[in-house]
C-alpha cells in the first residue's frame, strides 16, 4: 500500500480553505489503495505530524485552521521524518491553495526532498499564480484576454497620478487585482475613477505588483482539468451563479456566505462548451501545468470566450466546483484522487 502525505495549513492568505479541502481529500481517499498520513503547516511555517481525526471542517461558522502541539516533521535529502523515524512517504498531496502553496514556492521545497507530489512543479505554479505572467502565456497561446496594465508598487509611488490617467483607457468599471493573490483576496472593483487609489492600497497590501484589468460584462465560466493516463482532459464547464448581492465573486461570496452555487452543466450551446473545454486545455498546456487545474473563463453575450485564470490547486472539498464538475462529468471525488496520485507517482 502506497503512504501518501496529505499537506494542508500554510502560511498564506487561504489557510483555512486547505484545511477544507484536506478534510475533504482525507475522507474521500482509497484507503484499500493509499495509507494516509496528515500533515499540518501553520500559519508560522511550521510543519507538524497531526492525527487523522485533527478537526479540519467548518464549526459553528468558524473556520478550522493547524495549530496546538503536535509533533515536528523534519524534511531532509531523504524525505521526511517525525522522532527521528523516516515517514516513508511514497507520493505527497499538497492541497494548499495561494500563497506558498500554487505560487512555486511550496513545489520548490518539495523539489528537495525527492518524493513525487500532486500537481504543477515550481515553475509552471509560479507563472500561474502570477496573473500578469499568465495571461502573456495565454495570449501567446491564442487565447483571449481581457485588455490590462500592469503596475508595480515602486511605478504607483512613483507617480499615482500618470498611472490614475493611464488607466482611462480601460473605461469603468475596472477590477484591481493583487497579481499573486488568490481566493479574490487583494481584489477590488472599482467603479468610478475617484476610488481607485484606495483599490490600489488594498491590492498593494496584498502584493507588490497589481493587474488592472477592464471589467468583462460575461458570464463566469469555470472548467476543469485532470491528467487521466498521462493525457490531459477537460470536464464538463460550470457556471458560476452569484447572489446580487454580491459586487463579485469575492472571498466572502465564494466560502463564508452560501452566496454562490455553480450550475453543471453550463447553460451554453454545444458549440461553446466544446470550445471551452478545447481552450482549457490549451490555457493547462500553455503553462506547462500537470496533474490538475480549474480555469476561468467569461463568456460575453455575443459568445466570445475570455481567460480569467487558471488555479493550478483549485479548492478540493466536496463541495468545491473542482469536484462537481467531474461527478458532473462522470468522474467521482474518490477517482479524481486516484487518477492524481497515480499520475504523480508515474511522473
Amino acid at each position: 500500500m502506497r503512504r501518501v502525505a496529505i499537506l494542508c495549513g500554510g502560511p498564506g492568505s487561504e489557510h483555512e480553505i486547505s484545511c477544507l479541502s484536506a478534510a475533504g481529500v482525507l475522507s474521500a481517499i482509497d484507503r484499500n489503495e493509499y495509507e494516509p498520513f496528515l500533515i499540518g503547516i501553520t500559519p508560522q511555517g511550521k510543519w507538524m505530524s497531526l492525527p487523522l481525526d485533527y478537526p479540519l471542517s467548518l464549526e459553528n461558522g468558524t473556520l478550522p485552521s493547524v495549530s496546538g502541539n503536535f509533533p515536528d516533521v523534519l524534511r531532509g535529502k531523504n524525505g521526511m521524518s517525525v522522532g527521528g523515524a523516516s515517514l516513508a512517504i511514497d507520493v505527497i498531496f499538497p492541497v494548499l491553495h495561494g500563497t506558498y502553496g500554487e505560487d512555486g514556492q511550496l513545489q520548490s521545497d518539495l523539489d528537495q526532498l525527492g518524493i513525487a507530489y500532486v500537481g504543477s512543479g515550481a515553475v509552471a505554479s509560479e507563472q500561474a499564480m502570477d496573473k500578469s505572467d499568465a495571461k502573456k502565456f495565454f495570449s501567446s497561446a491564442g487565447i483571449a484576454i481581457a485588455p490590462s496594465v500592469t503596475v508595480t508598487e515602486v511605478e504607483w509611488k512613483r507617480n499615482p497620478e500618470a498611472i490614475t490617467q493611464s488607466i482611462k483607457s480601460l473605461g469603468m468599471p475596472v477590477f484591481v487585482k493583487a497579481s499573486r493573490g488568490g481566493s479574490s483576496r487583494g481584489t477590488v472593483k472599482v467603479i468610478e475613477l475617484a476610488a481607485f487609489a484606495s483599490a490600489m492600497e488594498e491590492a498593494l497590501s496584498f502584493d507588490s505588483k497589481v493587474l488592472i484589468e477592464s471589467a468583462i460584462d460575461g458570464a463566469e465560466v469555470e472548467c476543469a482539468v485532470l491528467e487521466i493516463n498521462g493525457s490531459a482532459q477537460a470536464s464538463i464547464p460550470g457556471k458560476v451563479w452569484i447572489d446580487p448581492a454580491y459586487e463579485f465573486y469575492d472571498y466572502q461570496a465564494k466560502y463564508l456566505d452560501g452566496a454562490t452555487r455553480i450550475d453543471i452543466p453550463a447553460p451554453f450551446s454545444a458549440e461553446i462548451i466544446k470550445k471551452i473545454q478545447k481552450l482549457a486545455l490549451i490555457a493547462f498546456k500553455s503553462i506547462g501545468a500537470k496533474g490538475l487545474a480549474r480555469v476561468d473563463f467569461f463568456v460575453t453575450p455575443g459568445g466570445e470566450i475570455i481567460i480569467n485564470e487558471i488555479n493550478t490547486m483549485p479548492g478540493f472539498t466536496r463541495t468545491s466546483a473542482y469536484p462537481k464538475m467531474w461527478a458532473a462529468s462522470g468522474i467521482g471525488y474518490t477517482e479524481v484522487i486516484t487518477h492524481l496520485l497515480k499520475s504523480a507517482l508515474a511522473r
